[in-house]
């Protein structure tokens, strides 16, 4: 199954992912840096920056910087990966920043942006932007 990210809600999307991921589906992400994160700027940017300021560069916790890496750790998080049908669901998941030239998205009825109800949210490519993330 490959799933357009571009104005998906990161939450609801990973969601999403890891069931299909659990359930044996291989599952593939593109245009990971257009996914929604809701909430107000503020909040978005403290949690991340708490988030990459936890523990040390030698002992971790690692915690990404890019767009792609982020939306599969939001997976991760949703899958039990203790467990070997964990690991193997997360072995299908894969996530790609923009499109690339072999793949072509899949019809999948997701919420978007337009179904926040308070319209405070950020795109994922300006929160990697700012926690100094470079690439294209």
């Amino acid at each position: 199954m490959i799933i357009d990210a571009t104005d998906k809600i990161l939450g609801r999307l990973a969601t999403f992912s890891a069931k299909k991921a659990l359930s044996g589906e291989e599952v593939i992400i593109i245009n990971a840096e257009n996914v929604i994160i809701s909430g107000s700027k503020d909040a978005i940017l403290s949690k991340f920056k708490a988030r990459r300021d936890r523990g040390d560069s030698i002992h971790g916790p690692h915690y990404p910087r890019m767009p792609d890496k982020i939306v599969r750790r939001a997976i991760r998080g949703m899958i039990p990966t203790a467990k070997p049908s964990g690991t193997a669901a997360y072995k299908n998941v894969t996530v790609h920043i923009g499109t690339p030239d072999n793949l072509k998205a899949d019809d999948v009825k997701l919420p978007n942006k337009e179904t926040l109800k308070d319209k405070k949210f950020m795109i994922l490519s300006d929160v990697c932007k700012w926690l100094g993330a470079r690439w294209e």
